[in-house]
């Protein structure tokens, strides 16, 4: 289809090409036989085609990828037009302000045709490579700017020209320098041309320079039909740009020639002037752009070494180093004796985003990714990429690195990546260490992605330091996800729940469901170990709904009718079925939705899949908590359009609370932002009658913790419940 509407796009275009190009032939053969309308006509078929060319380019602009481009190259020829009008002001009352002003717009159409194609690609060409490419282009000019000293300045200057006429001449040679200037960029600066907008500006340069050699050369009047015609094939190509289609042009090829072809033309010229002539006048100018062409070339070679190293140590996708380059960084540091820390970054589940957007989106994940990173360090600071989502920063002495780590995790969920439709807020693991006397890179490297996995480990959007009681457990992990693959269907998975308190009267109001692990030869399984490998293999799934459907079952006949909370984990709710498998298994059980509460994490629902699968499911009654709120990355802009019921002060803030404001800081602050937000909170790891009572003062009703129930199997939370509600009855 793609492929369809560009060829049904350019049939008219090709009808309004073969139209000029019919009109202009026969316009031209017309002025050859009849030599006194040649000049008129020739006249008149630039200033036409200059107009036509003007409005076709600002059309092109809205729907081409460079529109900037094709804006300047349509004010250059309006410029063209402007200058034709006034010149012929001038040539009808000989005003010397109409014949300076129409110097000075033609010259403004040199300027604006250069700026549209030299600017343009200068802006997308980033680095050592804007220095290459601006040397290049630099080579090219000089050698333009020899002759034109040689066969037009010099010349211009020896006649002793009238002041307008000599800076007449003067403008155009600057001009045509500029246009060589915008044919350079386009044969060197790697971008998309037409072959008819190289062809025009490099047609209107030689006739240009023609005419003016002429002028200069000869004692006719420059009005030879060759020079006339080319003005007019040159305005021709010109117009025909702007609807002629596009073919991807490469660089290098041009670069090697067009840059040799100028050196040489440079080493010519100097021969020829040195044999032909006795006159030192020429020597200035042809010296000074020799000097110019050498120095840019030491320029474009030292720029071309670099580039060659860069091959060898950068990462050619982020742009940042890699293996090689983080390796070298660190043997630097090394022999300088310069103490560093290590951080060791893998982008968590990013596997999901490749098999969900494809590889190319991945890339747009990883450059970013490597966009943040750079921003977030210090110049002298190394950051690397050092695998496929794996990536490195090496930091160098008097910085603290758990303060990176944390920038580095709030930069990227500060700044989720837009693919297409959707936004994706990037996870990230973070294992550090400093390093010590006699490490070497492979020890210290050991020891960071030793702390890396425990940060994966320990939960998605962490960092961990490196501690000397780590170990490797990788291989321990595989073995214990072989076990826990069918483990729910051999009843190995029990459900523990833990009351969730009426803080005023210790009564339940609901309970959390939580999982435990009895494994038939390592037992009790603690759900540190077993939740990680779960996530991290996809098992985690199968095991919420297990988890869900036993809760849902076990409450739907529970006395005083309480509501269950489950959590659900980022990965489950990254699965296209979780709400239609959420509402069976509720089915199945009985219950009312309105009597499940699903707890997410905080770093889990900054992604917008996550935000429009929980919109789905609260439309349906099921309340939303955010659990260990206050521990994530999330913005505050997320929350105030989450379908979120419920605030979960995580147990760290609850174990602060001394009586003191500073103790109460972090709580009172979530407890008031809940209340501005109209959300309930309910605060974890409540352990002491102290702590109680402060979330009651700050304003906190609801809690659960040691103080009330550990999480115990249902027959033990539901007796205790009973005898709580008896004690709270009685005290009435």
């Amino acid at each position: 289809m793609a492929v369809l509407s560009r060829v049904t796009s350019w049939r008219p275009a090709s009808r309004v090409a073969a139209g000029l190009v019919v009109l202009v032939a026969v316009s031209q053969i017309a002025s050859l036989a009849e030599p006194g309308l040649r000049r008129p006509v020739l006249y008149s078929s630039v200033l036409l085609l200059d107009a036509i060319g003007a409005f076709l380019s600002f059309r092109a602009a809205g729907r081409d990828v460079y529109p900037w481009g094709w804006r300047l190259i349509g004010l250059a020829r309006s410029s063209a037009v402007a200058a034709f009008f006034v010149l012929l002001w001038f040539a009808t009352t000989g005003n010397a302000f109409a014949y300076w002003a129409g110097i000075g717009l033609r010259g403004l159409m040199f300027v604006l045709l250069a700026a549209a194609t030299f600017l343009s690609r200068l802006a997308e060409i980033r680095g050592r490579n804007r220095w290459s490419f601006v040397s290049e282009v630099v080579i090219v000019v000089s050698a333009g700017a020899m002759m034109a000293w040689y066969f037009v300045i010099d010349r211009a200057f020896t006649q002793d020209l009238a002041g307008p006429e000599l800076t007449r001449i003067l403008g155009y040679v600057i001009g045509d320098l500029l246009v060589l200037t915008a044919v350079c960029s386009l044969l060197l600066g790697g971008a998309r041309p037409s072959h008819p907008l190289v062809g025009g500006l490099a047609l209107l340069m030689i006739t240009d320079i023609a005419w003016n050699a002429t002028d200069l050369h000869s004692d006719a009047q420059a009005d030879i039909w060759l020079i006339g015609l080319g003005m007019v094939g040159a305005s021709l190509l010109l117009t025909l740009a702007p609807i002629a289609p596009f073919r991807e042009k490469r660089s290098l090829a041009w670069s090697q020639r067009l840059v040799m072809l100028s050196l040489l033309t440079g080493v010519v010229m100097m021969i020829a002037v040195t044999v032909a002539e006795d006159d030192m006048f020429p020597w200035g100018g042809l010296v000074g752009c020799l000097l110019l062409m050498v120095s840019a070339v030491v320029v474009h070679m030292n720029m071309s070494l670099r580039s060659a190293r860069d091959l060898v140590i950068t990462d050619p996708l982020t742009g940042l180093a890699n293996r090689t380059g983080l390796d070298d960084a660190m043997t630097a540091a090394a022999r300088r004796g310069e103490p560093v820390a290590l951080l060791l970054i893998d982008l968590d589940d990013f596997k999901l985003i490749n098999d969900a957007y494809g590889h190319a989106a991945g890339d747009t994940v990883l450059a970013e990714f490597g966009h943040h990173l750079r921003a977030v360090v210090r110049g002298p600071d190394t950051c690397a990429r050092i695998g496929g989502d794996e990536f490195a920063v090496l930091l160098l002495g008097g910085v603290v690195p758990d303060l990176v780590a944390q920038r580095i995790l709030a930069a990227i969920a500060a700044h989720p990546v837009r693919l297409g439709e959707d936004t994706v807020v990037v996870h990230a693991s973070i294992g550090l260490t400093d390093s010590r006397p006699g490490d070497t890179s492979k020890k210290i490297m050991r020891r960071a992605d030793l702390a890396m996995y425990a940060a994966k480990r320990a939960g998605a959007h962490s960092w961990m330091r490196h501690d000397p009681s780590m170990v490797d457990r990788r291989a321990m992990d595989a073995l214990l996800a072989e076990d826990l693959t069918g483990a729910a269907g051999r009843g190995e998975l029990i459900v523990l729940y833990q009351p969730i308190v009426d803080l005023d009267t210790g009564g339940p109001t609901g309970y959390e469901a939580l999982v435990r692990w009895q494994h038939p030869a390592r037992g009790l399984v603690p759900p540190l170990d077993f939740i990680p490998v779960a996530e991290r293999t996809g098992l985690i799934y199968d095991i919420g709904l297990h988890v869900l459907s036993q809760a849902c079952t076990d409450m739907a006949a529970a006395p005083g009718k309480p509501y269950v909370s489950v959590n659900l984990s980022p990965r489950q709710l990254q699965t296209p079925t979780l709400v239609h498998d959420v509402l069976a298994a509720v089915k199945r059980a009985g219950m009312p939705l309105e009597r499940l509460v699903l707890e997410v994490t905080e770093s889990a629902i900054v992604d917008e899949k996550s935000i429009v699968t929980l919109h789905e499911l609260r439309g349906y009654g099921i309340r939303i908590a955010v659990d260990d709120f206050g521990t994530g990355y999330s913005s505050l802009h997320y929350l105030t359009r989450l379908p979120v019921d419920i605030l979960k002060i995580d147990r760290s803030f609850v174990a602060q609370l001394d009586g003191t404001a500073t103790g109460s800081a972090i709580a009172d602050a979530i407890i008031r932002l809940a209340q501005v937000l109209r959300l309930r909170t309910i605060a974890e790891g409540i352990e002491t009658e102290d702590q109680a009572r402060e979330l009651l003062t700050l304003g906190c009703r609801t809690g659960q913790g040691f103080l009330y129930a550990k999480p115990s199997p249902l027959e033990a939370v539901l007796s205790e419940a009973g005898r709580r509600l008896d004690e709270a009855r009685q005290r009435q």
